[in-house]
């Protein structure tokens, strides 16, 4: 079975990148990276296989682009 995961960014100050994610558009978790060492955290403490995902995602496109993305989605 398939996993669509959408993320947008809603903030993005000096120490820390922040975007809502969850499955397709119920953006019900909290994902943050930090920019100086790309670590990923979750507000509720679950960095389950979704917010793996996700975070993969948006670390690769910062990594081919010099910026945080302002949406992304992963799909399998």
């Amino acid at each position: 079975m398939g996993m669509m995961v959408a993320a947008r960014r809603i903030d993005a100050v000096s120490g820390e990148v922040r975007y809502e994610f969850g499955f397709e558009d119920r953006f019900d978790r909290i994902l943050t990276i930090d920019p100086g060492t790309l670590e990923a955290n979750v507000e509720d403490g679950d960095f389950n296989s979704a917010a793996s995902a996700i975070t993969a995602k948006i670390v690769n496109a910062w990594r081919s682009s010099g910026e945080f993305p302002p949406r992304m989605l992963f799909a399998s």
